[in-house]
Order: structure tokens, then sequence, then C-alpha cells
């Protein structure tokens, strides 16, 4: 096929949550009209593993290990033809035993890794279960975040086109240094020979942070066929999510019951990701510098979950943290018969609670008392509208619900791409 010939990919998708592909019939894909290719885990090539923010490997096994998982890829001489043959792909499955919903796993939860972009997962400051046990004033409650998928307007469409072993990638993406490498490991050539070109990205907020499966796919089918090829992902399954998000947030007063001068502050939170991630939701960074106390306690847990990807997302970890947070001081200051804003003001830091840094700026404050005093009927007596508390959206999830009601072949999901130029 000409090289400068376009051609349009089409991702079948996994319609059981966890288990192993039984069979797998792509005849009458293949010859449905203008299909030139059908890319199972019989055919793919070999390709470089990693965690997904260092290769994105497709289509290399039976194995299916979370739901929309790519497991076909119907390559034709238009959209609507490979479309239309997806959906003439047979697949049977034999189900697994899946791991799905947060509150399940969260006594196998562990410690996750620090890294690079990781930070330490714990920190503790002072002794937060003694002063904690010695408040007058206490509060400790539980919030739960539910799963959310990237759904931006703007699709994820990639165009592929090889030059001998040189790839040039027409796709949407925030992060092309990284993303150079993780295709370049994937496909298994090197980094030099990989051009990323994104000079639009649309809706990204972390959706479009890393390679997705409409780059790989694009690419692999593009080489065999010696052709230009395009391709679009699917948001809901094939893009990463905000993993699921449980959060304990204990946090104390001392003194007298009007004090409102916090003496401990605790926050646990337990997240989940796909087995082979090592990511985890930092939502309890922020309570780390937020509020003055001279006691401390912030910790993260990572559960295993047989879900999609979970990674960046709108403001990852201080979405979901900051919600929580914000809802437990709302709750204390009720507790104390409080202003909102004035226990606010009461525990705020003159410098970094854990590094003893100064800052350099912070009008956190004067942003509070400019809100209050827009507040129509603003008052000093503690009440939901006169909340503090700056948490409309929140972030991950637990189980993908789908997952467990979704049976038989599976749902081919996409849609047309546009030619990046």
């Amino acid at each position: 096929m000409p090289n400068d010939t376009l051609t349009y990919g089409f991702i079948v998708e996994a319609a059981i949550g966890k288990g192993r592909i039984k069979t797998l019939d792509t005849t009458l894909a293949e010859q449905a009209p203008g299909v030139v290719l059908v890319l199972t885990h019989r055919n793919a090539p070999d390709q470089g593993t990693g965690n997904h923010r260092e290769a994105r490997p497709m289509l290399t096994g039976p194995e299916v290990t979370y739901f929309g998982q790519p497991i076909a890829f119907v390559v034709a001489e238009s959209f609507e033809a490979a479309r239309s043959a997806a959906h003439l792909v047979r697949v049977t499955y034999d189900r697994g035993e899946g791991k799905f919903a947060l509150n399940q796993s969260i006594a196998d939860a562990r410690t996750p890794q620090a890294g690079k972009e990781q930070p330490q997962p714990d920190s503790a400051i002072g002794d937060f279960n003694v002063a904690f046990a010695a408040a007058p004033v206490q509060l400790d409650v539980t919030y739960t975040t539910p799963l959310q998928s990237h759904a931006m307007m703007e699709p994820h469409a990639s165009l592929a086109q090889w030059d001998g072993d040189k790839l040039t990638l027409h796709t949407a993406n925030q992060m092309l240094t990284q993303s150079q490498k993780a295709v370049a490991t994937t496909l298994k050539i090197p980094p030099e020979n990989v051009r990323l070109v994104s000079p639009y990205i649309g809706g990204g907020f972390g959706g479009k942070l890393w390679v997705n499966a409409d780059a790989i796919l694009a690419a692999i089918a593009a080489r065999q066929l010696g052709a230009a090829g395009q391709d679009r992902a699917d948001p809901a399954a094939d893009v990463p999510c905000h993993d699921a998000s449980l959060g304990h947030h204990p946090a104390r007063a001392s003194g007298r019951r009007s004090d409102g001068y916090l003496v401990a502050i605790g926050h646990d939170v337990v997240s989940g990701n796909l087995t082979t991630e090592p990511g985890y939701e930092g939502a309890a960074l922020q309570t780390r510098t937020l509020y003055a106390g001279p006691n401390r306690l912030t910790r993260h847990r990572l559960a295993a979950l047989d879900v999609p990807v979970a990674s960046s997302m709108r403001a990852p970890g201080e979405a979901v943290g900051l919600m929580a947070l914000e809802c437990a001081m709302d709750e204390l200051a009720e507790k104390l018969a409080l202003d909102p804003v004035e226990l606010r003001r009461r525990n705020e830091p003159t410098e970094d609670p854990e590094k003893h840094i100064p800052y350099s700026s912070r009008h956190l404050i004067e942003c509070l008392d400019e809100g209050a005093n827009g507040s129509a009927g603003a008052s000093a007596t503690p009440s939901p509208r006169r909340s503090a508390t700056a948490a409309g959206w929140s972030g991950s999830a637990s189980p993908r619900a789908r997952a467990a009601i979704h049976s038989g072949r599976p749902r081919p999901r996409c849609c047309s791409g546009r030619t990046a130029s």
C-alpha cells in the first residue's frame, strides 16, 4: 500500500473486567468491504514494557486486565468501514475473579513507593495520637469520591506515518519529551527515530498527559501496512482516569470550645490503581501545608484493582483531597460553633507547617475575607451557606460499574478521526 494512503482504525474493547480471551474470530471482519488489516494479539508485534508513563504496549496477549482494554484493531479505507467491520469481530471469554471495588480492597492496600514523580507517601510531625486523645473537641470523619473518566469534547486522535524506520506521530499530547521515550520503548526503536507533533492539544487536563492507545495502535498498523494510519481512543476506557479514593480525615481542636486552634491534624487516604501501576492519589499532600498545627500525620495507601490505569486528572490529589479536608474543617467549625472563615484564620500558618520554610507570599485569608464579604447574608453563624468549602467536583473512583453488567462480545467504540497537519 502506498505510504501516502490514509487508513482509519477502530478499536474493539474488552467487555469484561478480568479474565482471558477464549476465542477471537476475526474472519468476517477481515472479509468486510474496505478492510485492510485486523490486528489482535496473534499478529501484533513484540513490544517493550513498563508502567503507563514508560511504555504503552497494546494487544500483547489474551489476558484481560480491565474493562475496555483494546483486544482488536480494525483498519479500513474509511472510518465507516472500520467501524462496521469492528462489530463483526466475535469474542468469547473465560471470566476471572477481579477486584473492582475499593472498599473491598482496603485491607490489602499497601504503602506506595516514592519516586522522582511521587513524594513520600507518609509524613509525621509531633505525636498525633497523643495530641488527638487529649484534645477536648474532636472530629473524625470519612469521605469517599466516585470514579471519573475524562470526557472532553476534543478527540484523542493520532496520525502515524513511517519513513523507513523513522516514525512521525501527529497526536494530542501534553508531555512530548517523555512521550517520545514511551513510544520508542513500546515500539523498540531509538528515541531519535520518533518525532511527535502536537500543535494543538485541546482539552488535556491530564487525559493527554501520556501516550494512549490511539497513538500506539496507529503507529503499529501504519508500520505493518506501509501507509499512514489514523485512530481515535475512547476516553472512557483507553485514557487514564481518576483512581478510587477514600479519605479518613480526622481534624482536632484544642482548648476551650470556642478556641478553634488545631493541635492535631491527620489525613489518611486509600486509592486504587491497576495492579501493574505504582501511581497513587496524593490527596493528603496539601494537608501538609494548608493549616497550622503542631502534631500532624498524613498517610497514603494504594490498593491493587482490576480497573483502567489511574493517572492525573484535573488537579490530581488536590481535587479529592481538598474536598475532604475543607469539608472536615467546615464540620469542625460547626462543632465549635465558630465561623468557618474564622476557624481558618486562627489556623493560618506563618511558615510551612512541616518543612518550616517561610512562604514567599500567601494570600489565602485575604481571599477568604473577600469571598465572605461578598456573600449575601454573611454572618458569624456557622452554616452551609457560609461554608468556605470549595468542592464542586471531585475525582476518583471505585469500580467501573458497567464492567459488571456488560457481557458477550465487545462493543467497539470510536468515532471519526481527523487529519493532523
